[in-house]
């Protein structure tokens, strides 16, 4: 049986720790989630390795190095409402649902947030609700969110996004121009968001975050 608690340690000392992620609550969230139970059960094998872990249609369960440091970038609060875009199976969520008071994870592969919310549930996390929807029209009812994170890259942010957040909050997202990607946060300020660059990171651009191109005739 493997041994999936060294694994996860692991991980956190030659992955998170080197990437200069150091805050506690991230380090310590990471240790004790269970990333096993979040990836497709043929792939548990390969859950701590330090790249994206294929979910299929498209879907990546994000590099720990990379979701780490864009949990560093948004330095979540303990008293502080997420909206997780992209949550796939869920690891994501687990691990914001221990830095913040409460996430709301958005999936629209209905499969993946069925799962998603049947592990997350098992695993008692009771702060982190599943809203199975389209990914591009965030979850507005539930917010407005002090932060938004989304797994997965984009390559425009779509209209309506920014407005979820609330003035003074920030949201972290992976933009992908051709090959090369770069993680950056915006921030939100007097209804205007800025960003800044964080780090390079790349991930297949999710559905309906392409940029729209016309057509040349």
């Amino acid at each position: 049986m493997a041994d999936y608690q060294t694994r996860r340690r692991v991980m956190v000392d030659t992955q998170v720790r080197p990437s200069d992620v150091t805050k506690f609550p991230i380090i310590e969230a990471m240790l004790a989630i269970p990333r096993e139970l979040y990836v497709p059960a043929q792939r548990r094998d390969a859950a701590y390795v330090g790249e994206n872990i294929d979910l299929g249609r498209g879907r990546v369960v994000l590099d720990p190095r990379v979701l780490a440091k864009m949990l560093d970038l948004a330095d979540l609060q303990a008293d502080e409402l997420v909206l997780h875009i992209g949550a796939g199976l869920g690891y994501g969520s687990a691990v914001m649902a221990r830095l913040a008071e409460a996430v709301v994870a958005l999936e629209e592969d209905r499969e993946f947030a069925a799962e998603a919310q049947a592990v997350l549930s098992a695993q008692e996390v009771d702060n982190a609700a599943v809203i199975q929807g389209p990914l591009t029209e965030g979850a507005a009812k539930h917010g407005p969110y002090d932060a938004i994170l989304i797994e997965g890259a984009i390559e425009r942010l779509p209209a309506g996004l920014e407005d979820q957040l609330k003035d003074g909050g920030r949201i972290v997202a992976i933009f992908m121009e051709g090959a090369l990607g770069s993680c950056k946060i915006g921030y939100k300020l007097d209804g205007a968001l800025t960003w800044r660059f964080g780090f390079n990171a790349a991930a297949p651009v999710l559905p309906g975050f392409e940029k729209h191109t016309g057509f040349v005739l």
